[in-house]
């Protein structure tokens, strides 16, 4: 079993329970986990190209052209998982800059939908490489809201170590399980604030034996491995 198979189980628990809504997965692991809990415990999800279609297993089933994306974001009826090159603990992410607004160091993606995105419905986020520049104790542009700032609902966050969320009273980022073979200080030493860190963490589910044909299914080229840096 491979680490990124934990991950793509991991994003698809994301989406459980979330009925019929339109998932936006952004990239190979998010969008096999999303394509996963379809399959399995979230048959209502409707699945995007990214672009006008609604796809199932490759198959059209829908046309929803991008201005109706707006539509479905201000109604909330959306969960987005997204990229962060920056997270604190609020769950401010940062998308657009490293380093100060008026002279970054890096200039990234932008803000993009961010902010509609974490105002108006759930967002998750996938990072595949947990470190103390990734997590970090504030941000160097908020491009997607964090509990601090009023977000929608942050769900989950899940890394190459482990999955974190936000389950907590003052909303602080919380170390809800590890990936088997991580340790709870391995997180702690990739992470650059403090985690609220309950006295029990479990491990991260394992993907059934049925999960994995799927997955190899969804995913013939198996080329996973390199979404995810060794931890």
């Amino acid at each position: 079993m491979k680490l990124s198979d934990v991950c793509v189980v991991a994003c698809a628990e994301a989406f459980r329970g979330d009925g019929e809504i339109l998932a936006s997965p952004m990239g190979l692991i998010p969008s096999l986990g999303a394509k996963l809990a379809r399959a399995t415990f979230s048959p209502g999800l409707l699945i995007s190209d990214g672009e006008a279609y609604l796809i199932n297993e490759g198959e059209v089933e829908g046309w929803m052209p991008y201005r109706q994306v707006f539509t479905v974001v201000a109604s909330g009826r959306r969960h987005v998982m997204m990229g962060a090159s920056q997270i604190d603990r609020f769950g401010n992410q940062n998308i657009s800059c490293i380093g100060p607004w008026e002279r970054p160091k890096s200039q990234l993606l932008g803000v993009r939908g961010a902010p509609g995105n974490t105002i108006n419905h759930p967002t998750s986020y996938f990072v595949p490489k947990h470190s103390p520049k990734a997590f970090v104790e504030k941000v160097d542009m908020v491009s997607g809201l964090g509990y601090d700032r009023g977000a929608h609902e942050i769900r989950v966050v899940i890394t190459n170590l482990a999955v974190l969320d936000f389950a907590t009273e003052t909303r602080h980022m919380r170390l809800r399980s590890v990936h088997p073979g991580v340790n709870v200080s391995d997180v702690v030493a990739a992470t650059g604030f403090a985690l609220s860190i309950p006295d029990s963490v479990p491990q991260t589910r394992l993907p059934s034996p049925e999960e994995l044909e799927i997955i190899q299914k969804l995913d013939p080229a198996n080329d996973r491995d390199g979404q995810l840096p060794a931890s």
